[in-house]
């Protein structure tokens, strides 16, 4: 006998209720998180602030933070809690939410949303095309880079506050340097 399960699209999501929880569909399953720390908050304005400013400087692009709606596919739509799309491809943003890939995705992990960053979402950006997805995690205080065309099972920069003083570096970004110290304060 066949086994089929049902997977969840974008209409369905669209009936949620609209309860200050972020909904997600990976592969039409659907995932719920709850309100952020306030050292998740702290971190990823840290990172918007010098990101934004960097970008809107040079005319690179537009940077935005959750909630804004990725529409990879009907089946796939995901909240990043950071992206960036280049200036050349700024016709993916429409009115409710970004049509197609961002160019970066940045996910900084909760304890709740940990497996998932890590894995279901690592493995639908690298699917859906994402040039970059940056894992940041606040204790302890780590940025995992995953880029390019590789499959992404290791990190093609691996970076740790512990280490010493250390930045990141992103071709999306040239120019910048953005220390973990700047990311973590």
């Amino acid at each position: 006998m066949a086994h089929s399960t049902y997977k969840l699209s974008h209409a369905d999501l669209l009936d949620f209720p609209q309860d200050g929880k972020r909904h997600e569909l990976i592969d039409g399953e659907h995932y719920v998180s709850a309100s952020p720390t306030l050292r998740h908050q702290a971190v990823l304005r840290n990172l918007f602030v010098a990101l934004h400013g960097f970008v809107k400087r040079r005319g690179l692009g537009q940077v935005f933070f959750a909630p804004v709606d990725v529409f990879l596919s009907d089946n796939d739509v995901v909240v990043p809690d950071l992206i960036f799309v280049r200036r050349k491809r700024l016709a993916i943003l429409e009115d409710r939410f970004v049509r197609g890939a961002p160019d970066l995705a940045v996910e900084v992990i909760s304890p709740w949303t940990r497996r998932t960053d890590l894995g279901d979402k690592r493995r639908a950006y690298r699917k859906f095309g994402f040039a970059e997805y940056w894992i940041v995690d606040s204790s302890p205080e780590t940025v995992e880079v995953f880029r390019g065309e590789g499959d992404w099972q290791e990190p093609a920069a691996r970076l740790s506050r512990a280490a010493g003083p250390q930045a990141l570096a992103s071709p999306l970004f040239p120019g910048l340097v953005l220390t973990l110290d700047q990311i973590f304060e």
